[in-house]
């Protein structure tokens, strides 16, 4: 069995152990090596690890309040809608780097200006959804790379989360979190529908 199938969601974790910024850095540069649309990397992180901001959250929480509780963190993921005002910075580091010719770097930036403005919110929250699952899944593994095991809740009042965390609710719309800790007990085994449940072949 591969170790990525024993991923288990933890709720109860050793209240003691914490995680430095350092190392929670290094966690969150090894997740974010997921794809993303057009590679826009349009999520965004809110640590939540000291007993304040922990209280912050805790109204925002429908429950999960034992991962609150004893979680080394919290980690709050949000989609950006304004993400493509990062185009330049991204497109530019990888032409610095040799990842990428300027003539390809200055078309896409052409293309992303005229597109734009074509596109709504509601769509662009759509795509910054996939991306964040995607992190979220990444950030789970990476997770356990590093002796840490992880949680993921969608239970929560989405439409208060932002301004909870002091930040602007129409440009950063939450998805999901990520409790992260050192577990202090098994997590549950489930069962999965069988492949012939949900594939059809063609």
């Amino acid at each position: 069995m591969s170790k990525l199938t024993t991923r288990r969601s933890i709720r109860k974790y050793d209240p003691q152990i914490k995680i430095s910024q350092e190392e929670m850095v290094k966690i969150l540069e090894d997740a974010t090596k997921a794809p993303s649309s057009m590679n826009m990397q349009s999520w965004r992180f809110v640590i939540v690890s000291s007993n304040d901001s922990k209280e912050k959250l805790r109204p925002v929480l429908y429950g999960n309040q034992l991962q609150l509780d004893t979680s080394a963190a919290m980690i709050c993921i949000f989609t950006d809608l304004k993400k493509f005002e990062y185009a330049e910075k991204i497109f530019d580091q990888a032409v610095e780097k040799g990842l990428m010719p300027i003539e390809v770097r200055n078309k896409q930036i052409t293309n992303i200006t005229n597109m734009v403005p074509t596109l709504s919110n509601e769509g662009i929250e759509k795509v910054g959804l996939i991306d964040a699952g995607l992190v979220a899944m990444q950030l789970m593994h990476v997770a356990r790379t590093y002796g840490y095991d992880t949680c993921p809740i969608g239970g929560f009042r989405h439409e208060k989360m932002a301004e909870a965390l002091g930040l602007d609710k129409d440009r950063y719309i939450p998805v999901l979190i990520v409790s992260i800790g050192k577990k202090a007990e098994t997590g549950h085994k489930s069962t999965r529908l069988s492949v012939d449940d949900i594939t059809t072949w063609m």
